[in-house]
């Protein structure tokens, strides 16, 4: 494995944004790059980005490095898949340093599924203890339409690698209409009856992809009322850190999560903010508006200037997003894929 450059991790005051949320959770796109093709995220012919826009590995280390040193304590890799990615479990092993040194508290990643067979073990020496899988039918055939080059029986063998390898597994599952809706019970029976909890996403607005994505729009207020004609749901206040808000389901004893970005968005107590592999930083995922990392990263070998550039980027993270499903133009509510800001 690569030994990281040693840098002081820099400590400073809290990130606050205008409206008193302490910013506590760092996304990071490892890569835009996948090796599925799902048709409510990507384009099957997508132009990826070139390796030369690229942060390193070790750039990556130190960005992260320098939020943990202003009370990040969450980190979650994403892509694209982050374990496409080449020599990324160099950057894993890594952060874990800042986990096994306390100054972490959790490293995690969300995946497809398709590298964890190869990679469980070394996850877990690394010190991930948790992961989301991306899982929307368990019907093969629909699987390979939704991902256009996913295996769903090499999925599962790596959910079943994870688990032996001792990882805490969640899986998600975006919600589309006409095509896994039916399905959904089925899925809630199968992770839970496998020791995995269950989160339900609505489809975001975006990036253009090949298709009508207000065809695909489930609103999960719909989907949860279709639900409770089979399970009986009690709230509960358990939280991962993320925005799903989760139930108990009565009959299987598991957890089930909802994310609702469209029909109750969880906007009120954001404390995250995401980091691209180009080293750009968007303040909310579903605003355009973003700050540079990349230039003030390369142009010191101390973090002062790039401390200065997240001051400067916090102090403008608004609100809220403002996502919508246009049904008049079947426009995306922003050209941005979901690949690129990190899943």
């Amino acid at each position: 494995m690569n030994t990281p450059v040693t840098r002081p991790v820099v400590s400073g005051p809290a990130l606050v944004d205008p409206f008193g949320r302490h910013v506590t959770y760092l996304r990071v796109s490892v890569t835009d790059r996948c090796d599925f093709r799902c048709v409510y995220c990507m384009a099957e012919d997508m132009t990826f980005l070139p390796k030369k826009d690229l942060l390193t590995l070790e750039e990556l280390e130190r960005v992260c490095a320098a939020f943990i040193g202003r009370g990040v304590r969450k980190i979650r890799l994403t892509g694209g898949e982050p374990l496409v990615r080449r020599n990324v479990m160099s950057l894993i092993e890594n952060l874990g340093r800042h986990v096994k040194a306390g100054a972490l508290e959790e490293l995690t990643l969300t995946t497809n599924g398709s590298q964890l067979a190869r990679y469980a073990t070394e996850l877990v020496d690394h010190g991930v203890r948790r992961i989301n899988v991306s899982v929307d039918t368990l019907d093969e055939q629909k699987f390979r339409a939704i991902t256009r080059w996913g295996d769903l029986k090499k999925v599962k063998d790596g959910i079943a690698a994870a688990q032996k390898a001792g990882l805490a597994i969640k899986i998600n599952a975006v919600a589309l209409k006409g095509v896994n809706d039916d399905e959904i019970p089925e899925m809630i029976r199968w992770a839970h009856g496998e020791g995995m909890d269950l989160t339900l996403i609505e489809t975001m607005p975006l990036g253009d992809i090949d298709g009508d994505r207000t065809e695909q729009y489930l609103p999960l207020s719909v989907l949860r009322a279709q639900l409770m004609d089979q399970f009986t749901f009690a709230d509960i206040p358990y939280k991962t850190g993320g925005p799903a808000r989760y139930v108990e389901v009565k009959e299987t004893g598991g957890r089930l999560g909802f994310i609702t970005p469209l029909t109750h968005n969880f906007c009120e107590s954001c404390n995250r903010v995401r980091l691209t592999c180009t080293g750009t930083l968007f303040m909310c995922l579903g605003q355009e508006d973003a700050a540079d990392l990349r230039a003030p990263l390369r142009a010191s070998d101390d973090n002062d200037l790039l401390n200065t550039a997240i001051d400067e980027a916090i102090s403008r993270k608004p609100k809220g997003h403002d996502f919508i499903i246009d049904r008049r133009h079947n426009k995306p509510a922003l050209s941005r894929h979901m690949s690129v800001t990190g899943g």
